[in-house]
């Protein structure tokens, strides 16, 4: 057994998965509707701001945590951004199984710190 084709078919039953295929299908809605395109945008790139800046250490305020929750529930309300959200919540779920998975096949070279 090779383990990096194991990785590649499990690549590929990611791509294949009904996941994926929802993210897909509501990445071209929103992209159709220049206005939630804008909106999902926006808060994209709004949310990759506040990582980088947590990441060197830089603790966004309450107040601008609370801005994002309320930009993200009015963006909920869109059907087809929901629908987006909604499934790349699920393949996350997925890919934290998998990443569990794998790390609990490892955890007897550790004993049971892991």
């Amino acid at each position: 057994m090779n383990i990096y084709d194991k990785a590649h078919e499990l690549a590929q039953a990611l791509k294949d998965s009904q996941e994926v295929q929802e993210i897909t299908a509501a990445v071209k809605l929103i992209d159709a509707d220049s206005d939630s395109k804008r909106m999902l945008d926006e808060f994209r790139n709004r949310q990759n701001e506040l990582q980088q800046r947590m990441m060197s250490g830089d603790m966004p305020s309450p107040e601008e945590m609370e801005n994002m929750e309320k930009q993200f529930e009015v963006l909920s309300l869109n059907l087809n951004i929901r629908r987006l959200f909604d499934a790349e919540r699920r393949l996350s779920v997925i890919i934290q199984d998998v990443n569990k998975i794998i790390a609990d096949s490892l955890q007897h070279l550790y004993g049971a710190q892991m």
